[in-house]
């Protein structure tokens, strides 16, 4: 058991707290994903931590940078990062990850991982903390920064899907996915209407609940897990940056 209260964080399904060489254009999508910087404020019971996310466009498709630590008086309790990049297409089965790379020293136990995903053989390709990793790969499968922006780009083109699979670092999962309809949301960065996605692993007692605003291109402006019903995180939007946006309005919701 994880006795560093930040390491729930890194289970959220967006690090939850946002992967790829096969060549195909960002393009295919009939509404693609907006490039942006955001920041959020973290909670953790009395604990209090930092995430910033980054999603870049790329000739292959896109990058997205996630690094979680924390602020305030939490550094005295909890010293170290989570530091996560992942690279990722899109095509006509929507977002696929091409690598995922992970940097955590939060943890007592540190984890660094680098994995590539060959589609042409169907596997997952890399080192855990310097152990090889070889994963078959049966069908469709997002590492947990790329499976964010999957949703992300399935509520943009109105397919998204009940089940999803996740490879977390060097576990398979299957997530169950389904709407939690629509509220609105107040966070730092303002009051949004937002709709709210709920992911939830199989035999797992956690739920994840990402509330997706349209108008900033379904980025989640607030997160929460939950679990056994109880909230034991939460992560609200404090700045939200389009970088397609001239620069006298960049940074303007």
């Amino acid at each position: 058991m994880h006795k560093n209260p930040l390491e729930t964080i890194r289970r959220c399904g967006m690090l939850v707290l946002l992967a790829l060489g096969c060549g195909t254009s960002a393009s295919w999508a009939a509404d693609s994903l907006l490039p942006h910087a955001a920041e959020y404020k973290v909670k953790i019971s009395v604990l209090g931590g930092r995430l910033n996310t980054e999603l870049r466009q790329t000739d292959d498709g896109f990058v997205a940078r996630h690094s979680l630590a924390p602020s305030g008086f939490s550094k005295l309790i909890a010293n170290g990062r989570v530091s996560e990049v992942a690279e990722f297409g899109v095509d006509e089965r929507g977002v696929f990850p091409i690598s995922y790379q992970t940097d955590d020293t939060l943890d007592k136990d540190e984890v660094h991982a680098r994995v590539r995903f060959d589609w042409e053989a169907d596997e997952a390709v890399g080192t855990v903390n310097d152990q090889e990793l070889v994963r078959a790969l049966t069908e469709l499968t997002h590492d947990r920064i790329s499976i964010q922006y999957a949703l992300m780009h399935d509520l943009l083109n109105g397919g998204l899907d009940s089940e999803y699979r996740m490879f977390e670092v060097d576990k398979l999962k299957e997530l169950k996915v389904r709407s939690m309809g629509t509220r609105k949301v107040k966070v730092p960065a303002g009051t949004f209407e937002a709709i709210g996605i709920q992911h939830q692993a199989e035999n797992s007692s956690r739920t994840t609940t990402l509330w997706c605003v349209e108008r900033l291109g379904y980025l989640p402006v607030m997160i929460e897990q939950h679990r056994k019903g109880k909230l034991r995180v939460r992560a609200s939007l404090r700045e939200y940056t389009p970088f397609a946006l001239s620069a006298e309005n960049d940074g303007e919701l």
